[in-house]
């Protein structure tokens, strides 16, 4: 019983060292800073956005695809970027984020269905983005962290690769492109 709770804790902690240091979410923002194109929110994530994506689960199969307009508008160092997604399955779904720059390239953002501040932080062609998430009460209504991670391309399109984790564990993953819509 005791090698077998000793193997367990083994196992726990191998688990916890891998998800901060070897892992997505242990990405530094700092490592992409000279990096380009600069990425500055207030110019990129500003007018109409297309986006794409794909959600997939926990077994890693694909559960959701959907397609989004998005619209950011900046008043100095405020700014606010709505979304409105529409999914393969005809359900939709929108969010109104609200967003304040910082110092150094960090901003925090708020929206309805996120617990407290979401913090940010630019840095050369990146953001990293973390918060909690609450899912709609027909998804459950759980509280996921999210760790969001945006790459500035060279033409100006934008990969977006966003975990979601609850209790640490990885219960989703988004994947996803956004570049500047036509007028």
């Amino acid at each position: 019983m005791k090698l077998l709770l000793l193997l367990c804790l083994v196992i726990l902690l191998g688990l916890a060292a891998q998800r901060l240091f070897f892992s997505f979410a242990a990405q530094d923002p700092q490592s992409f800073a000279a990096t380009e194109p600069a990425f500055d929110i207030r110019a990129i994530l500003n007018g109409p956005i297309q986006s794409e994506g794909v959600i997939f689960g926990p077994t890693g199969a694909a559960t959701s695809r959907f397609v989004a307009q998005m619209r950011g508008s900046w008043q100095g160092d405020a700014g606010t970027l709505s979304e409105d997604f529409t999914y393969a399955d005809g359900s939709t779904q929108t969010r109104l984020w609200t967003l304040t720059m910082g110092e150094g390239g960090a901003f925090t953002a708020t929206a309805p269905d996120i617990e407290g501040q979401a913090h940010g932080q630019q840095s050369g062609a990146t953001v990293r983005m973390t918060y909690r998430l609450r899912l709609p009460e027909d998804a459950g209504g759980h509280v996921l962290d999210v760790t969001d991670w945006l790459y500035l391309m060279p033409n100006g399109a934008i990969m977006n690769k966003s975990e979601m984790r609850k209790f640490g564990i990885k219960v989703a993953e988004l994947v996803a492109t956004m570049r500047p819509a036509g007028p």
